[in-house]
């Protein structure tokens, strides 16, 4: 039997660190706290690092180790690798050999495999600790609770466990993640440099830099292969590989140096996962937006929602997605980990007829969920005595579904014209409510691109209308004009009296901001007229509303007065509190302009009042707004006009309209002087 002398270095395993190491202070922190000697608590010295792969956890273990060892917490450090994610990872009884060797047991002294080796591996450690010595072992790469339990050691020693998922029962967990993106920067400026000191491409385009590191997700082994490439390529800008690594196609190709590999190391931990585990990661990739709730990803993979919620936790624990930290039962997905989802995603669809059909009725069904839930969460946004749906319990409920889904509706209507139609119609009063303006024009845009597509005459009228009204919105006029007035033709072209006066109603509110008096005053009345023939009494206080605000461009307050009091009472018929609120802030501005400052203000206030109840936060900064004017003009006391701008500029902060925040606290400062 050949014969093995111990190592005399065999507690002194720790590889020196790369010269590009950066960033970590935090986890270093939370690993030293864990291994301290004089820590309170009588727990274990364990510290058990998890994170995806190429994330850096073992350079961190390393570093850790380094940093005790220079406090002298520890006389030496036991290193072994556990290689869980090879094709045949080390079982428990080798790793024990490894580590018996390591303190210096003699190949004929071990016990054949079984609970011997963990007996003797115990005594040797209680031995040392008696002998006034203290040991860190660091334990890289595990898969399983199996391969690390048995190498735990007693007493005063200390262990760091690195693994790509959680192994709960062993000591305290952290989890590594990527790094921030200036220490990425620093990461690569240093991996260059070492190549090359010269190398001053970061210094030089630092802008580059950041592109490059955010398209490798901060990732220190995506760094490294990408910072192994451009030393390979020392004319290659930092723009071209920024650029290169930007492409969604084939960026898993440009992390790869021959040696290393993302792909590669994405591969060992997929295949570590159940068939049903790697199916859903895979369909995952099929939801267009940033993160998926649990419903929507069981309706993605055809399961129930339990047997969903466990595989992907089970993708969680393995780093393969994330939980959203912000919103629980939601789920993301890093860009990286996306692009090689598709990949799979891609490469099971080409096995042949059945695979493909499958994915594409999974992604059918989720653009089926997110269209239907979009439309039944509308109808809580339609006028009062409208069928509502009780998918959702009330306003607020669909208003909360909507904020959290947003992203994924707007990618979703990008997908196929249907869904773009079904979506810009849906998204439409959601969207005008919390303000997102720039991605109404979006969604209305595609709706209208659809009806062409689908050659849908009979939605495209409604298509032109809405789009039209949004461009107003963003203050493109003579566009809202046109398409507001292709809208009238078109519903006249179909006998839709009704919605005819709608293109009327929207078609004044651009020409009243051209300063076209007349011809809005004209189409407000046509649309008042053409309302009361088709008995919407809802509508008609909406162009009275409208008609009343033209009035007052032209002066005539005495019937702009008239005008709005008719739309109050309209909207109280029709129990419409949300508009009523916006009819009495029509209300305060005709008395100011009579200089009835009295009935301004109460009018004003009770505006506020109910915009605030509805949470309206856009309307309530303007009605404050308002509300500071007539204060002003009405000769307030300059305190209580100040708290009015500062209450519409919070108002506006609260739907994130920072432009018209801004505007509103800039009259903080000399209330007295504004005009009306």
């Amino acid at each position: 039997m050949q014969q093995y002398a111990p190592v005399p270095t065999a507690l002194d395993a720790l590889p020196a660190l790369p010269q590009e190491f950066t960033g970590r202070a935090d986890d270093l922190a939370f690993i030293l706290g864990v291994l301290d000697p004089e820590r309170p608590g009588d727990g274990p010295a364990v510290a058990v690092l998890s994170g995806w792969g190429g994330v850096g956890k073992t350079t961190l273990a390393y570093a850790a180790g380094h940093a005790a060892q220079r406090r002298g917490w520890f006389t030496g450090v036991l290193l072994v690798d556990l290689r869980g994610y090879d094709p045949h990872p080390a079982q428990a009884e080798d790793a024990l050999e490894a580590l018996l060797r390591s303190l210096g047991v003699r190949p004929e002294h071990l016990p054949p495999p079984g609970a011997g080796r963990e007996v003797l591996y115990r005594s040797q450690l209680n031995a040392r600790e008696a002998a006034g010595e203290r040991l860190l072992v660091v334990a890289d790469n595990a898969s399983a609770l199996a391969q690390v339990q048995p190498l735990l050691p007693p007493g005063l020693h200390g262990m760091i466990v690195t693994c790509r998922y959680g192994l709960a029962g062993l000591g305290r967990m952290r989890t590594v993640n990527r790094l921030q993106p200036d220490d990425a920067v620093a990461l690569l400026k240093a991996a260059l440099k070492k190549n090359d000191p010269d190398d001053l491409r970061v210094e030089e385009d630092p802008g580059a830099a950041e592109r490059v590191v955010l398209a490798c997700g901060c990732l220190p082994l995506a760094l490294q292969i990408t910072a192994a490439l451009l030393a390979q390529d020392p004319g290659q800008p930092l723009s071209e590989r920024a650029e290169a690594l930007s492409q969604s196609e084939g960026v898993l190709d440009g992390l790869s140096d021959g040696h290393r590999s993302l792909r590669a190391m994405f591969d060992q931990s997929l295949e570590r996962l159940s068939p049903q585990e790697q199916d859903l990661f895979r369909l995952l990739s099929l939801n267009p937006g940033p993160d998926i709730a649990t419903p929507a990803a069981a309706v993605l993979a055809g399961q129930p929602q339990p047997a969903t919620e466990r595989l992907l936790r089970q993708l969680a624990t393995s780093h393969l997605i994330e939980r959203n930290p912000a919103v629980r039962g939601r789920w993301q997905m890093h860009d990286l980990l996306r692009a090689y989802a598709h990949e799979q995603a891609k490469a099971v669809k080409a096995r042949g007829r059945d695979p493909r059909r499958r994915y594409e009725q999974a992604h059918t069904r989720l653009i089926a969920y997110y269209t239907e839930h979009a439309e039944a969460a509308d109808t809580h946004f339609h006028p009062p005595g409208s069928v509502v749906s009780s998918r959702f319990a009330d306003r607020e409920q669909a208003l909360g579904w909507f904020d959290a889904e947003r992203e994924n509706l707007i990618a979703t209507a990008h997908t196929t014209p249907q869904a773009g139609l079904d979506l810009g119609f849906a998204l439409g009063r959601y969207l005008n409510w919390r303000r997102r303006l720039h991605d109404l024009v979006a969604v209305r845009s595609l709706a209208l691109d659809a009806c062409r597509t689908l050659n849908d005459t009979s939605n495209e009228a409604g298509a032109w209308n809405n789009l039209g009204a949004t461009l107003r919105e963003v203050r493109r006029f003579d566009e809202a004009v046109h398409a507001h007035e292709t809208a009238r033709t078109l519903y006249q072209q179909t006998g839709d009296t009704h919605d005819e006066a709608g293109a009327w109603n929207n078609l004044g509110l651009p020409l009243k901001e051209l300063r076209h008096f007349d011809e809005a005053l004209h189409a407000h009345e046509t649309a008042r007229t053409l309302y009361q023939q088709t008995g919407d009494i809802h509508s008609e206080a909406g162009a009275w509303g409208n008609l009343g605000n033209t009035l007052q461009e032209l002066r005539r307050f005495d019937d702009a007065l008239h005008a709005h009091k008719t739309a109050h009472t309209l909207y109280q018929q029709t129990g419409d509190t949300h508009r009523q609120a916006m009819a009495w802030n029509n209300v305060g501005t005709a008395y100011r302009g009579l200089g009835c400052f009295e009935e301004a203000v109460a009018a004003g206030q009770q505006a506020v009042a109910m915009l605030v109840e509805a949470e309206d936060w856009f309307r309530a900064g303007e009605g404050w707004g308002e509300l500071a004017v007539t204060l002003t003009a009405a000769g307030a006391d300059p305190g209580q006009v100040r708290d009015a701008w500062n209450e519409s500029a919070a108002a506006y902060a609260r739907v994130g309209a920072d432009e018209e925040a801004a505007a509103s606290r800039a009259h903080t400062d000399s209330p007295e002087s504004l005009e009306e």
